[in-house]
């Protein structure tokens, strides 16, 4: 059985190595395939990778180049050459605990769940509602992510087959385009979320609001409302549902940017 691990990079000179260093440390058994996407980097991102790659001539590593394209595209080039049975998403400054995907692939192989998707959280986060669960894991549906955006890519590995009932990122799209993804993965497939804290992201600094795409509050939230009207054209939200959480997401951009605000002043 092999995992396909999918990482955009760029301008990643500074992270990539130690990223790459989590996948290496897996304690999981089976294969990995390692797919870096260097999406325009203008560092020194591409010559770590190579040179990590003569370091270590055991691992199964490709590092495909293109033009800056975004993220969305970056992943879909990698996943189109996937090979693995499973795929992973990582993020170039992210990084795995050890035992995050023999701990996921257990929750998977358990026959009585059938899950087709799972992830996990990140840094020092906590399940918080819609998500709450008794066994520490917590099942994932559309009217959940609808509420909240409990998945952070790095945390997920799901089942190829979702590639085929799916389709593949929005390349498109730049702000909360992994939402949008599993959103349209809820359609068809079994999702859960396993609430043990298995991923470093951003060296452990708060995500929303600071570092990478999510930092831009304001850009996300076009995102987020991008994803609604998605789902309404897709006749899986009606138009009243469609106004109502269009008002509801305005209400929480408002409180993230209050809370922003606060955790800035107070130097997080």
């Amino acid at each position: 059985m092999m995992i396909s691990v999918i990482i955009p990079m760029y301008n990643s000179e500074q992270s990539i190595v130690k990223c790459l260093d989590s996948v290496k440390a897996q304690s999981w058994t089976g294969k990995f395939e390692i797919l870096i996407v260097n999406d325009g980097s203008t560092d020194q991102s591409a010559e770590a990778v190579q040179e990590y790659m003569a370091r270590n001539p055991g691992l199964d590593i490709t590092l495909i180049h293109q033009q800056n394209q975004g993220v969305s595209k970056a992943r879909n080039v990698a996943m189109e050459r996937s090979k693995g049975d499973f795929i992973a998403l990582l993020d170039a400054d992210d990084e795995w605990l050890p035992q995050k995907t023999e701990k996921q692939m257990m929750q998977v192989h358990d026959k009585g769940l059938q899950i087709d998707f799972i992830s996990c959280l990140i840094n020092k986060d906590k399940l918080l509602f819609p998500y709450f669960s008794n066994n520490k894991l917590a099942k994932v549906t559309f009217r959940k992510l609808l509420f909240r955006n409990g998945i952070a890519s790095p945390t997920v590995i799901f089942k190829k087959e979702i590639i085929a009932n799916t389709g593949y990122f929005d390349c498109d799209q730049m702000f909360a385009e992994d939402h949008n993804y599993w959103l349209k993965i809820s359609q068809k497939n079994k999702m859960y979320i396993l609430a043990e804290n298995l991923v470093i992201a951003g060296n452990g600094k708060r995500t929303f609001g600071v570092s990478g795409l999510s930092a831009n509050l304001k850009e996300m939230e076009k995102g987020f409302h991008k994803n609604l009207r998605d789902m309404y054209c897709s006749g899986r939200i009606s138009f009243p549902e469609f106004i109502n959480y269009s008002l509801f997401y305005r209400l929480k951009y408002g409180f993230r940017m209050c809370r922003n605000v606060f955790y800035k002043s107070k130097g997080r």
